[in-house]
């Protein structure tokens, strides 16, 4: 986008870059500037808006010549929360109406969002399904641990257990730790120790995105830097 031009002046011009007739470009942009809700900003220069609206206005940029497919680069990256959970209802909305929306994105929180993903690490397909169905063929075994707010407990317990045989990846999550392997007998036994302590609370849990996607990237050399 231009942030020295308004709104409606960057539909305008890339209207016209899609061979837009102007008549078609006012009507087109009325209708998504109400989707994308912007109809009270559409005279305001995008250089004065806030990160979330011009990403919205991005969108609507990227929708007006009404494509089939849509393909999206980490769209919410910078945004701050209220305004990503709205810019995926509109995307949610736009797929209801048929359009396919690819999207690129780091936060696990997202991709739970799609109805199908893929993993890629340099240039690699390392997974891909609905979300359930790449947890599920992941095949970990993850182990949530709570230490209540003994941060330096939890730390210490976690390159303890980093150590131990079986163990594949540990992660902090807040007041907790995952624990995870592939190996689920290998990780209960390399665990069995640390669950006789009292002030640890253990349970067993379904693998996150973000750990099935740590332990997938865990196996994955980038070719360039042999």
């Amino acid at each position: 986008v231009y942030d020295d031009l308004s709104v409606i002046q960057n539909l305008e011009f890339f209207g016209q870059l899609y061979s837009l007739r102007r008549a078609q470009v006012r009507e087109r942009a009325n209708e998504l500037l109400e989707l994308v809700e912007l109809t009270d900003r559409a005279k305001e220069r995008v250089g004065t808006l806030s990160g979330g609206m011009r990403r919205r206005v991005s969108l609507a940029i990227s929708l007006l010549h009404k494509p089939r497919l849509a393909f999206l680069d980490e769209p919410t990256a910078g945004v701050d929360p209220k305004a990503r959970r709205e810019f995926w209802d509109k995307i949610h909305d736009l797929t209801a109406e048929g359009l396919t929306v690819l999207v690129s994105t780091h936060y696990m929180d997202e991709a739970e969002r799609c109805h199908a993903i893929a993993y890629l690490a340099y240039g690699n397909l390392l997974a891909q399904g609905s979300v359930q169905g790449v947890v599920a063929q992941s095949g970990l075994t993850t182990w949530a641990v709570d230490g209540g707010v003994a941060a330096a407990k939890l730390t210490d317990l976690a390159r303890k257990l980093s150590a131990e045989e079986g163990v594949e990846m540990v992660a902090p999550f807040g007041t907790m730790l995952h624990v995870s392997g592939i190996d689920r007998l290998g990780l209960e036994a390399a665990i069995a120790p640390y669950r006789t302590d009292s002030s640890l609370v253990w349970k067993e849990m379904a693998p996150t995105l973000e750990d099935v996607f740590i332990h997938l990237m865990g196996s994955q050399t980038d070719e360039r830097l042999k």
